[in-house]
C-alpha cells in the first residue's frame, strides 16, 4: 500500500495535541477517588448508616424479643409522656436565661479584651479560652466538689461573708442555677474568643468617624460597632442554642437530671430510656425529636435575627 503525499500527512506533533485531550477525558480521574474513598467510607459506616438506622428504628418497638414496625406510635407516645415533657419544660428555662447571660457576657469580654491599653493580652485570651478545651466531666466533677453543701468551696465562702450555705444540688432551683452557671462558666470564653475576631475585623476607622462625631465609648460600640457584628453574634447564638437543647454532660454529672426532674432535659431522658431501660426505640424518636426541634429553633432565629434590617 502507498503512503499518502507528504503534502497531505499531518505532523507527528499536530496528531499528538489533537488526541491529547481526548485520552484525558477518557481517563477517569482515579486520584480522587483514591483520596475521597476512605473518607467516604468511614462517613457511610459511622454516621450516615447509623442515622438512617436510627430513623428507621423510631418507627420500631421490640416485642417478644424482636423489632416490630409500630409507624408514628413512639412519637404519639412522647406527646403523652410527662417526664419528656418537663424535659422540654427544663431545657426552655435554662436556655432563656443561660445563653443571653451567656452571650451578654461574652460580648463584654470581647470589647475589653480588645482595648489597646490591655496588657498581656494575649495571655488574657488564652486563660478566657482554656475552659473551653477542659474535657466536659473532668469540669462538671470540679463543680460538683465546689457546690457539695457540706464542704463546698461555694458554701464555705458563704459561711466566711456571714451568709448562710445553700444547698446548691438538692434543691430545684438553685439545681437549674448551678447548671446554668457551670455551662455559662465553661463556654463564656469560647464565644468571647469568636465575637473578638469579629470586633478585630472591624477597622480602626469606624471608632475614629464615630467619636468625631461625639459619641462616646457606650454609643460607639452599641450603635456602630454592634450592628457590624450582628453576623458573629448570630453565630454565637445559634451554636450556644443547640449545645444547650443538647445539654447531658452537666446536669447528669452534677444532678443526674435531679432533684425530682428539675434539671431533666431531653438528651439525659434519651440516655436513662435507651440505656438504662433499654428500650432503644423510644429513644431513637426522642433524637429525632431532639434534631427536629433544634433545626426549627435555629431556623426561627436565623429568620428573626439573620436578615439586615433595612
Amino acid at each position: 500500500m502507498t503512503s499518502p503525499p507528504a503534502s497531505l500527512r499531518k505532523p507527528a506533533a499536530t496528531r499528538t495535541r489533537a488526541t491529547a485531550p481526548a485520552r484525558r477525558r477518557r481517563t477517569p480521574n482515579t486520584a480522587a477517588w483514591i483520596f475521597a474513598g476512605p473518607a467516604a467510607a468511614l462517613f457511610t459506616a459511622f454516621f450516615a448508616y447509623p442515622l438512617v438506622a436510627s430513623l428507621y428504628q423510631s418507627f420500631t418497638a421490640r416485642r417478644d424479643g424482636a423489632d416490630v414496625f409500630v409507624g408514628l406510635d413512639q412519637y404519639r407516645r412522647l406527646l403523652e409522656d410527662p417526664a419528656f415533657l418537663h424535659s422540654l419544660v427544663n431545657t426552655g428555662l435554662i436556655l432563656a436565661v443561660q445563653v443571653p447571660v451567656m452571650i451578654g457576657l461574652a460580648l463584654v469580654l470581647a470589647v475589653l479584651l480588645n482595648q489597646s491599653w490591655l496588657r498581656f493580652r494575649a495571655t488574657w485570651r488564652a486563660v478566657f479560652f482554656l475552659p473551653a478545651v477542659t474535657t466536659l466531666v473532668a469540669y462538671a466533677v470540679v463543680f460538683q466538689v465546689l457546690l457539695r453543701t457540706d464542704g463546698g468551696l461555694a458554701n464555705q465562702l458563704l459561711h466566711a461573708l456571714g451568709l448562710g450555705g445553700v444547698d446548691w444540688l438538692n434543691s430545684p432551683t438553685w439545681a437549674r442555677i448551678s447548671v446554668v452557671g457551670s455551662v455559662t462558666w465553661r463556654w463564656t470564653g469560647y464565644n468571647a474568643v469568636i465575637l473578638l475576631a469579629g470586633l478585630q475585623a472591624i477597622g480602626r476607622d469606624q471608632y475614629e468617624a464615630a467619636a468625631l462625631d461625639g459619641a462616646g465609648p457606650l454609643r460607639t460600640h452599641t450603635g456602630v460597632i454592634l450592628p457590624q457584628l450582628r453576623p458573629v453574634v448570630l453565630f454565637c447564638v445559634i451554636t450556644s442554642t443547640i449545645g444547650t437543647l443538647q445539654l447531658f454532660d452537666e446536669n447528669y454529672v452534677l444532678t443526674r437530671g435531679g432533684p425530682g426532674d428539675a434539671t431533666l432535659t431531653p438528651v439525659v431522658y434519651l440516655y436513662k430510656v435507651g440505656f438504662q431501660q433499654f428500650d432503644f426505640g423510644y429513644a431513637a424518636a426522642i433524637a429525632w425529636v431532639v434534631v427536629l426541634i433544634i433545626a426549627a429553633v435555629s431556623l426561627l432565629q436565623f429568620r428573626l435575627y439573620g436578615r439586615e434590617r433595612r
